[in-house]
Formats: structure tokens, C-alpha cells, sequence
């Protein structure tokens, strides 16, 4: 599913990955985890796209993302990742319904399919009295879920997670960690978590710990 080759990123002169491999099967989960300044979103950024690497190769469903332009970089990680944040970095002049549909338009989809897929996925996550609701109308909790939806609305087959649950309170992040794990058997997906969050990483497949910039052994 995901082949990360000798993967280099400097800042300036400020080197953050120094020769990271990692592979990841379909349909496992697993979590990075190590100090803040390891390299965990950064690694993140460039197997989702977001970055490029200085040096290496990763492929992503056999697809080598060094070989793409920046158009097709951008269709690719619509069609083929779903992205949460620690933020849920939703629009706040749209409804919950809106923002779920934006990766969908983006993407080209017909704007009644897109609705009532993004409807379909609110209803999934027990938001179906939220669709008309601005961010500012919502929990925490209901803001992550919107964004969940969001992440899913292209049917992607890689979720891609920065700290997913770093800003909820217990309960909330207790639910959005099954959140996660239901979602891999529904909708078949392959998810990377980053988070400092011991309790995540604990319930995913495997561990991958990060220090310095490269993966501890």
C-alpha cells in the first residue's frame, strides 16, 4: 500500500528526515509516535503529498508521487487520501454538509451525488442534526466527525492523520479512537496516525517510533 524509500527533507540547514524506509499494508493501521521536532508530521506531509522529499521515493498504491506534477499531485491526493487534522480546520461560513462536499466538488463530482454522499456519511456519524450547523454551532467532538466525513467523502483508500485527537477532551477522544478503527472495516481503508497520545498508539497494529529524525529500531 505504502513503500517510503530512503526519505530525506532538510529546512535550510536544519535536517528533519535522514533516510527514512517504511512500509505500510493495506488495510493496517498503525501509529508514529516520538518527541515533538522527531519528524512525525513531516514523514506525514510527504507520504500525503502535502511536501516533497529532497531525496527517496514513496509510492502510495503502487504509484510513485516523485513522478506526478503539481496537477496531478493534487488529483491524486484528492482522489486517493483523506486527511485529518488536530484542527479540524473546517470553513466557517459553511454548514457541516458543505464542508463535507468541498474535497467532492473539488474533485469534479455532480453537486447532488456529492450531497447525498456527504449526507449518507453524517448520518454514519450520528450527525444527522448537524448538516445545517456552522462550525461554531458545534462541539469539538461533532467538528472532528464533520471532518472524518470530510476525509471520506472521495472514497479514499488512505487515511492520513496529524494528532486526530489531541484537541477533544477524554470522552470525545475515546470515541473518535473507535471512530478510527470502525472506519478501516467499513470503508476498507489503510490509516497512518501520528499522535503523542499512548492510548491511540496502543490500539493500532503497530507502533513506529521516531527520534531524530529517523525510525528506532
Amino acid at each position: 500500500m505504502i513503500q517510503v524509500k530512503n526519505i530525506h527533507k532538510s529546512f535550510d540547514t536544519l535536517e528533519v528526515l535522514k533516510g527514512v524506509d517504511l512500509e505500510v499494508s493495506k488495510g493496517e493501521i498503525i501509529s508514529i509516535v516520538g518527541p515533538s521536532g522527531a519528524g512525525k508530521t513531516t514523514l506525514l506531509q510527504i507520504i500525503g503529498t502535502i511536501d516533497k522529499a529532497d531525496a527517496g521515493e514513496i509510492l502510495v498504491n503502487n504509484i510513485n508521487t516523485r513522478m506526478l506534477n503539481e496537477k496531478q499531485l493534487a488529483a491524486f491526493r484528492n482522489k486517493h487520501i483523506g486527511f485529518v487534522f488536530q484542527l479540524h480546520q473546517l470553513l466557517p461560513e459553511f454548514t457541516a454538509l458543505e464542508n463535507v462536499m468541498i474535497p467532492a466538488l473539488i474533485g469534479g463530482q455532480d453537486k447532488r451525488k456529492a450531497r447525498d454522499y456527504a449526507k449518507e456519511l453524517l448520518y454514519f456519524l450520528q450527525l444527522n442534526d448537524r448538516l445545517e450547523h456552522k462550525p461554531s454551532e458545534m462541539s469539538g467532538g461533532e467538528k472532528q466527525r464533520v471532518a472524518v466525513a470530510r476525509a471520506l467523502i472521495n472514497r479514499p483508500s488512505l487515511i492520513l492523520a496529524d494528532e486526530p485527537s489531541g484537541s477533544l477532551d477524554s470522552k470525545n477522544k475515546e470515541e473518535l479512537h473507535r471512530l478510527l478503527f470502525s472506519l478501516r472495516d467499513k470503508f476498507e481503508l489503510t490509516e497512518v496516525i501520528v499522535t503523542h497520545d499512548k492510548d491511540l498508539a496502543l490500539l493500532t497494529d503497530r507502533v513506529i517510533e521516531m527520534k531524530d529524525g529517523r525510525i528506532s529500531l
